[in-house]
């Protein structure tokens, strides 16, 4: 293989790594990818979100054969404390629709599925495969890898680093920095799994229709994160998420975070019964449009995670990482077309197809949200959680109190614990984040 030049090297077999790689091989570019699992998904045991629109602009019929677990027709937001959640969600038969919008999958089942794709599309995928370092010449220019295998350099054109939060091959080649500890949450999951009929009844489900349950609060011990919910067919996708710096400064453990969380009187009901099989941890970029690297250099480019393309707002990333891989192939394809080199200037084209759509528009909008939730995280993630849901408990609570008594404790105990200006601050620095 080291005599053979390809025209690209897609390094990792996720969501950005498989739409690139399908991309540049249905253009008809000889590419190979490199995947260090034992298959495509191998290392990727939780479920996930699909969002659909970004797929169907790579894959328009990939509902035929893609292996989809349950469509969306329902969200909920909790906001929770020790003992309760305040929540609001959002049900609409509209998602019953013919192309639904989003659905959940397993990972370990459709990266593996859309690394068929590309075979299918002609490309080489090799995996039990470990990039060991990139491969330069003298003036610095990427100009293939080496791997595991072999001592034997495989050359490329261009190497397109798709490898996760946690990365290294950029970093250690001196392309880009080591992200941030407060750039990047671990999350780790568990799969419960079910009866597909139990499922639906505990959700207010039928047939193929999926939930998914959000929620933020005291679960996360004062620390930014998360935590959350997805139904699948015959499985639960249960985990929680924190920023690595919040961990490392608190010495909490991530499991148990997550056993705490299982246990909370909210979640426990929906998992009662369950039987866990699977247990993942996994890095996430949380950094927002301020952490995204340098994304192209010369003879290489970086896709998805590993690019910090994740909107933690929204709690999109594989959207982001699925349009990063197909901008970044369509890229490639028209530089070669044109006869030009995979230079810094030339793959300048991948970031200025970046910045004209959702991705970088999305990310520029909440570009302060990661550094206010992070810097105020006491008050977004312990102090509110439980003023909200004291207030709503003496908004629904019936023991002889007048309700004017209860409304002026409700207040009060907002104030006592942010003061007025703390609150009007609060509110101003949100606003002015979201926005």
């Amino acid at each position: 293989m080291s005599e053979e030049k390809f025209d690209a090297i897609v390094v990792g077999a996720g969501m950005s790594g498989n739409a690139a790689a399908y991309t540049m091989a249905r253009s008809g570019l000889n590419v190979l990818q490199l995947e260090r699992g034992e298959y495509p998904g191998s290392k990727n045991v939780q479920g996930a979100i699909l969002y659909a629109n970004t797929l169907e602009t790579i894959i328009p019929d990939f509902r035929d054969d893609a292996p989809l677990e349950r469509h969306l027709v329902e969200q909920r937001f909790w906001i929770m404390d020790d003992t309760s959640h305040t929540g609001m969600h959002y049900r609409s038969d509209d998602f019953n629709e013919q192309r639904p919008n989003r659905y959940t999958i397993i990972r370990a089942q459709f990266d593996k599925w859309f690394s068929g794709k590309v075979r299918e599309a002609g490309g080489t995928v090799l995996c039990e495969t470990t990039v060991t370092k990139l491969a330069q010449d003298l003036s610095g220019k990427v100009i293939g890898v080496h791997t595991d295998r072999t001592g034997d350099v495989i050359l490329a054109d261009v190497v397109v680093l798709a490898e996760g939060a946690n990365g290294l091959l950029g970093t250690r080649a001196g392309l880009r920095e080591m992200p941030k500890p407060e750039n990047v949450a671990l999350a780790v999951k568990e799969m419960h799994f079910l009866p597909e009929e139990v499922i639906a009844e505990r959700f207010g489900l039928t047939e193929d229709e999926g939930c998914v349950i959000e929620a933020g609060g005291t679960i996360s011990r004062g620390m930014a994160g998360l935590g959350f919910l997805y139904t699948n067919r015959e499985s639960i996708s249960l985990g929680i998420g924190c920023l690595v710096s919040g961990l490392a400064s608190t010495m909490e453990k991530p499991y148990a975070l997550l056993d705490a969380f299982k246990g909370h009187p909210s979640i426990r009901p929906l998992i009662a019964g369950s039987e866990v099989k699977e247990y993942a941890a996994h890095l996430i970029p949380e950094g927002g449009f301020k952490a995204i690297p340098q994304l192209f250099g010369n003879g290489w480019v970086v896709v998805g995670d590993a690019a910090q393309l994740n909107n933690a707002v929204h709690r999109e990333g594989s959207n982001l990482a699925m349009a990063s891989g197909r901008m970044v192939g369509e890229s490639i394809f028209q530089i070669k077309c044109r006869g030009g080199a995979m230079t810094t200037q030339n793959l300048s084209l991948y970031k200025r197809m970046l910045d004209r759509s959702f991705v970088m528009k999305d990310l520029m909008k909440h570009k302060d949200m990661p550094a206010l939730l992070h810097n105020n995280r006491q008050s977004f993630f312990t102090t509110y959680p439980k003023l909200i849901s004291q207030a709503a408990q003496n908004f629904v609570r019936v023991d002889g109190t007048p309700k004017i008594e209860s409304e002026k404790a409700t207040s009060a105990a907002f104030v006592k614990a942010r003061s007025r200006w703390g609150l009007v601050s609060d509110a101003v620095r949100l606003a002015l984040a979201w926005r």
